[in-house]
């Protein structure tokens, strides 16, 4: 079985130095704490990826923009560095260094946020997954025709680009009336509100959707309280893994046969331990980010390597079994 070896993240203070294999790099806040560190080399070996080898890059939250280009420029330079993907920073890298990438694929365009960057013939390409992956790992745990039959709703804490990606999932018309009958997007700032509102009316969104400015805990336990029964709680603010906390206080009012999702599986993971606390009075379904790790990993590891990564069947179970066994 391959060694795993942790290299230290890069940071903007470091000089960049040339990849002497081919590396993918993950740009993030605290990426030495993923599990990604511990299953790629497990999963290059599987893959047939030779020496391959996964170097992080960390940046603070809404880092400067000559930071990101700096990284981006490096990338596409550096004939062995072959791409990356991107969490926290997709809508700031997107808008930092749009002019230095080639082409945007389509959800990129369309969501103003990059999540993978590839190359192509010498090209680099930005990509948005997001949209895949979420609705991904969201279909294998909500119950079948789960809106239709409960018409609940839907409660998204945080307004990045994985809030973006979610609502657009869950808004698509082909799923006729198994959509939620209203959505509700929180967040701490007001820029990023106003952002994903003007997103959501460029596509035509046609179920219901509010906006509320939650600056403090309390006020979005305020929000929480009035959800339908049945209806999920998602944590896209990035609390709990990379920085402490919770959008909510441990008395939020969670809904009746609701269902928790935290986008995160590391850290603190404060909004499960407070959805736990309730889970039995509430009998709530609880899902951490697991499995949108590992759709979101393997789609862009796909594109990066130029290689087939199927999202059902055997081998994807192979790659979600070797992950597994990562875990602690």
């Amino acid at each position: 079985m391959t060694e795993t070896v942790i290299r230290p993240p890069l940071t903007p203070e470091d000089a960049y130095p040339a990849a002497e294999q081919p590396t993918m790099y993950f740009i993030g806040v605290t990426t030495h704490k993923s599990s990604i560190m511990k299953v790629f080399p497990r999963w290059a070996e599987y893959l047939g990826l030779g020496d391959a080898v996964m170097q992080g890059m960390n940046f603070k939250w809404h880092d400067e923009p000559e930071n990101y280009r700096r990284a981006v420029a490096f990338i596409k330079d550096d004939p062995l560095s072959l791409g990356a993907l991107v969490t926290t920073h997709k809508l700031d890298l997107l808008q930092a260094c749009r002019d230095q990438f080639d082409r945007l694929d389509e959800f990129a365009e369309l969501m103003s946020e990059v999540s993978s960057i590839s190359k192509d013939d010498g090209h680099l390409v930005a990509h948005a997954k997001d949209p895949i992956t979420s609705g991904l790992a969201l279909e294998a745990f909500l119950p079948d025709e789960h809106w239709e039959q409960t018409e609940a709703e839907a409660l998204v804490l945080g307004a990045g680009g994985s809030a973006i990606a979610i609502t657009w999932y869950m808004l698509q018309e082909k799923h006729g009336a198994n959509r939620p009958s209203r959505i509700v997007v929180t967040n701490r700032s007001l820029p990023r509100l106003k952002e994903i509102k003007g997103f959501h009316a460029r596509i035509g969104a046609d179920v219901v959707v509010e906006y509320h400015h939650t600056p403090t805990p309390d006020l979005t336990d305020s929000i929480m309280a009035n959800l339908k029964p049945g209806s999920l709680v998602i944590n896209a603010t990035g609390l709990g893994k990379d920085a402490p906390g919770s959008p909510l206080t441990d008395e939020a009012p969670w809904p009746q046969d609701g269902i928790a999702w935290d986008f995160n599986y590391r850290g603190d993971l404060v909004f499960l331990d407070q959805a736990r606390a309730q889970q039995e009075e509430k009998d709530l379904l609880i899902e951490d980010g697991w499995i949108y790790f590992i759709h979101g990993w393997t789609r862009v590891i796909a594109e990066v390597f130029h290689i087939d990564i199927p999202t059902s069947g055997p081998k994807f179970d192979e790659l979600s079994k070797i992950a597994s066994e990562t875990r602690t």
